[in-house]
């Protein structure tokens, strides 16, 4: 194409890195591309759980208006965000290479999900982690948490990092108030006679020689703005963050993570995806384009990866025929292995209590077909029920 792709990509710091991925992807294959950023529904409502926007596609829909209307030729969303019911104008033209589509534990101080005790606090915006997080460990209390992956690490660490200011803060008043209080010793000690002077100079050295400092062994050992610059971005930002809720962990999206930089800068623990099976389309990138266009054609041509399109197709078809959609308490895996697509599913109740699930090998050949045959039998036993039980509550 002569002309730039434009591609339109929300504003958030992740989806920005995602689109940029993909601009790189393009120009790597001789393409010109414009990144074209636009707001979602999504982004305006930042005080609201996904699951109470009251549909699906909150972070879509105003993407592939644009497309539709020809003001951009490409939208890049993340594959799990796009719902099943992709208008008849539209295309997924193109699903690059899936990255890691596991959910991660972070922490404070890197306790596992198995080590963290009873009672504690963990933050989730997903129906479907709070519910595998309180069918694996009934003992832990699930609170809602709203924000971007930063924000969420920031919510996480910041009553931790408080804390240690404010006591830092107080022990640097004390100190300082304590050299205050010696200055004042000296002051006085100073206006005394010569003769006394020396005298009580002598008797200082020779206690000076056996006395330590007991400053020494105070707990912190830095001024407190030096302690602050020490400090990540990541660190400091969350130290002036308001927070109502305490959390001990949250859940997220590995790939969250890693795409944003933060892997460096937390403890995380990546979760199973046996145990902890991902939302369909996890990890994966949708490119959707109009129908029959060029620029269709030609992010197809650089960008699509067959075995992901596999994967994420198998997904969707399994989500579409149960009738969940991208909000609902259901996982769904699926990994092409040699002549099989793997299929992993989990649907359950909103507090995990009650669940559906299977593994299913469908033939890579006709996997479309067998995995609308394995959700009409999941729906049979009573997946659906738990899917509509949890968006009344």
């Amino acid at each position: 194409m002569s002309d730039p792709i434009r591609l339109a990509t929300r504003g958030s710091d992740l989806a920005l890195r995602q689109a940029g991925e993909v601009k790189t992807e393009l120009e790597e294959r001789r393409h010109d591309v414009e990144l074209v950023e636009v707001e979602t529904t999504g982004d305006r409502v930042d005080d609201e759980l996904i699951q109470d926007l009251g549909k699906t596609g909150a972070f879509v829909r105003s993407l592939d208006r644009k497309v539709l209307d020809g003001d951009v030729d490409a939208a890049v969303h993340s594959m799990k965000d796009v719902p099943t019911d992709v208008p008849d104008d539209l295309v997924v033209a193109a699903v690059p290479h899936r990255e890691n589509p596991a959910d991660a534990l972070v922490t404070p101080n890197g306790t596992s999900l198995e080590n963290l005790p009873a009672g504690s606090v963990v933050g989730t915006a997903s129906l479907r982690r709070g519910a595998q997080v309180q069918a694996h460990r009934p003992d832990l209390e699930v609170e809602p948490i709203r924000g971007n992956v930063d924000t969420r690490v920031e919510k996480l660490l910041a009553p931790a990092l408080q804390d240690e200011h404010e006591r830092r803060t107080e022990a640097e008043k004390e100190r300082m108030s304590e050299d205050a209080r010696q200055q004042e010793r000296g002051d006085y000690e100073a206006s005394e006679t010569v003769e006394e002077g020396v005298e009580n100079l002598e008797d200082d050295e020779s206690e000076g020689e056996s006395e330590p400092d007991n400053r020494q062994n105070a707990e912190f050992d830095q001024p407190v703005e030096e302690w602050f610059e020490s400090l990540s971005p990541l660190q400091q930002s969350a130290l002036g963050r308001e927070v109502e809720t305490e959390y001990d962990a949250v859940v997220l999206a590995q790939v969250g993570l890693e795409r944003t930089g933060l892997t460096h800068h937390v403890h995380d623990e990546e979760l199973s995806t046996n145990t902890h099976v991902p939302a369909p389309g996890q990890g994966a990138l949708a490119i959707t384009a109009r129908k029959d266009s060029d620029a269709a054609d030609a992010l197809r041509d650089a960008l699509d990866h067959v075995r992901s399109r596999v994967e994420t197709t198998a997904e969707r078809v399994v989500l579409e025929e149960v009738g969940g959609g991208c909000i609902a308490p259901i996982g769904i895996y699926a990994l092409v292995q040699g002549d099989v697509v793997r299929t992993d599913v989990q649907v359950f109740s909103r507090d995990g209590t009650e669940q559906v699930g299977e593994t299913r090998e469908l033939d890579v050949e006709n996997y479309a077909t067998e995995a609308r045959e394995f959700a009409a039998d999941l729906r049979e036993r009573g997946a659906t029920d738990l899917i509509e039980e949890a968006k009344r509550e």
